[in-house]
């Protein structure tokens, strides 16, 4: 890297004892844990190749993210290319004067055949950047005279599961569940390293309580504090975090934790209990499966119920947090339209890829997973009488799996496993719930444990589209499907300069519209490509689902929900 403001890697891959006289190295088109082909052969420039004595060799691109190099005899190759970083996420790399983030999918080639080649990573930081982090193992004396970094790995897979930050960043390691954790942060905030080591490490031991066992040695969190946080991505010994940098206090410091522990519980959950087509990898194409639902869903439930675990949480609270879960996911349209396995099998073209008609169309694996994985805690705890809960099943999983096959599993066999362990056939529940869009059977799961649920459906007044303020124009972002808004022929990116004949924006005219009652026609006047029209509209209605949950009073259900709800 040795112009950060260029945005540039430069890197450099030393091949040696092939025996094909033809090699095809390859870039990945996608991150594992983050499902979009992103093209990251698209950011790649300079691609040459040299035999032993520094002759050039004969580079092909022969598809969007392969070059064949004709290496002939040559027994050592090198091969030179460029790749440009300016991309700041949890998947995606960066480079500039301020630091090097690398996500390894997008920076390293693989030779076509040989992922499972060993091979050493040598880091050659700007002068200005003292630090290298990763989860990578360093090599024997690691840092060089001339300041660079050297860390082995076992396979390609190991090598692009490392992100690695390089830079000034701040450095710090707790001990925790028996395993060394390393903290790199980047960018200034509101942190307090004494603080993080103490919830961090909590965090850490609430989780492996779950499983029993941690399946690490070492550990590395990756944290950039930065304006716009995006979340995080887990690998197999360490994630990255993106959060905004002032977010360490009060509620939001909560929600940092709760992202703690959400990419802390995928070291289980995805990394290792995983469906069999998330590894090894095939880093050519979409890697299609309908258990997204379980792999983030399930983690989606648990990094907030281990908050409650660990005391950060009441009852109370951690109650209001399901029922919050419960109710967006059940009144949003695109709960009636798109099965949770459809949305985990479809996340490459329609959840990384939303547009104004999503809402209307899906709903995220995560939230209805999330939701799913409160239901079948629930039926475990009633079904083992407050015994056993989803810990239990997880823990199966794993143990069956991962530890004695060393594999992941298929659909079919998620699907046998969950109903073996439960005792029940999960015919009907499939087919309503995850393969279908029936409404979850929120009251006769939860009150078998001593939560009483109660349902109010309301119909109101609605015109169904949401109307954003934007350098100084009222826009239309959204229009539900089948409301008011539709029927009258608004669409999306309209600006809405007036109703009624009155000129309004902003909150004037979301209290005017709000006010309308059901029935009654109104007239907008709108601007589409710089054109003038008037659009008449009747207010409609929208029906809501409210369900709320309660801690019921049957001394016998109490330790039900006691027990699912209990601290470490």
């Amino acid at each position: 890297m040795p112009k950060p403001q260029s945005h540039y890697f430069r890197v450099q891959v030393n091949l040696s004892d092939f025996k094909e006289e033809t090699l095809v190295v390859k870039m990945p088109v996608w991150a594992p844990g983050s499902y979009l082909v992103r093209e990251f052969a698209k950011n790649v420039d300079l691609v040459k190749a040299f035999d032993e004595n520094n002759k050039p060799i004969k580079v092909t691109k022969t598809t969007k993210n392969a070059w064949s190099i004709a290496k002939g005899k040559a027994k050592q190759i090198r091969v030179n290319y460029e790749v440009y970083a300016f991309e700041l996420s949890v998947r995606t790399s960066f480079l500039d004067l301020s630091h090097g983030f690398v996500s390894g999918s997008g920076v390293f080639m693989y030779v076509d055949n040989y992922k499972d080649r060993s091979g050493t990573l040598e880091v050659v930081p700007h002068a200005s950047f003292k630090k290298v982090t990763t989860s990578l193992p360093a090599a024997k004396e690691s840092v060089q005279k001339d300041g660079s970094f050297d860390f082995s790995f076992d396979n390609y897979d190991q090598l692009v599961d490392c992100p690695i930050e390089i830079g000034n960043q701040e450095v710090f390691s707790f001990d925790a569940a028996g395993v060394n954790h390393t903290v790199a942060i980047y960018g200034i905030g509101n942190h307090q390293i004494a603080t993080l080591k103490q919830d961090m490490a909590h965090m850490v031991e609430t989780a492996t309580a779950v499983f029993g066992e941690n399946p690490n040695k070492q550990y590395t969190f990756i944290i950039h504090n930065v304006v716009d946080g995006q979340g995080g991505l887990e690998h197999s010994n360490s994630c990255t975090l993106s959060v905004n940098r002032w977010t360490y206090e009060g509620e939001e410091y909560k929600g940092f934790l709760s992202l703690v522990a959400h990419e802390y519980f995928h070291l289980w959950n995805v990394k290792r209990i995983r469906p069999i087509e998330l590894g090894p990898f095939n880093y050519d194409e979409e890697n299609y499966t309908t258990l997204l639902w379980v792999m983030e869903g399930f983690t989606s439930y648990y990094d907030e119920l281990l908050l409650r675990r660990a005391g950060i949480y009441t009852k109370d609270e951690y109650l209001r947090k399901i029922e919050g879960t419960i109710n967006y996911v059940e009144n949003a349209v695109g709960s009636r339209v798109q099965p949770v396995a459809h949305a985990s099998f479809d996340a490459w073209i329609k959840g990384y890829r939303p547009n104004e008609n999503s809402a209307n169309t899906g709903m995220t694996y995560y939230s209805r997973g999330q939701m799913l994985a409160a239901l079948i805690d629930a039926k475990i705890i009633a079904n083992s009488k407050g015994t056993k809960c989803l810990d239990h099943f997880l823990q199966h999983l794993y143990k069956t799996f991962y530890k004695e096959q060393n594999r992941g599993f298929s659909e079919m066999e998620f699907k046998q496993e969950l109903a073996s362990f439960l005792n029940e056939d999960m015919d009907d529940f499939y087919a309503r719930y995850i393969d279908g869009t029936e409404v979850a059977p929120i009251k006769s799961v939860f009150e078998k444990i001593g939560v009483d649920v109660s349902q109010l459906n309301t119909i109101r007044p609605s015109f169904g589209a949401t109307i954003r303020q934007e350098n100084g124009k009222a826009l239309v972002k959204g229009i539900r499907a089948n409301s008011a808004a539709e029927d009258c022929g608004l669409s999306v990116n309209d600006e809405v300069i007036g109703c009624d004949g009155f000129r309004m924006e902003g909150a004037d005219l979301d209290s005017y519209i709000s006010s309308i009652p059901d029935g009654q026609s109104f007239t907008l006047l709108v601007a589409r490509n710089e054109l003038y029209f008037e659009l008449k509209a009747t207010m409609g209605t929208t029906e809501r689902m409210q369900f709320t949950l309660r801690f019921g009073q049957d001394k016998n259900l109490q330790k039900l929900h006691d027990y699912w709800l209990r601290t470490q």
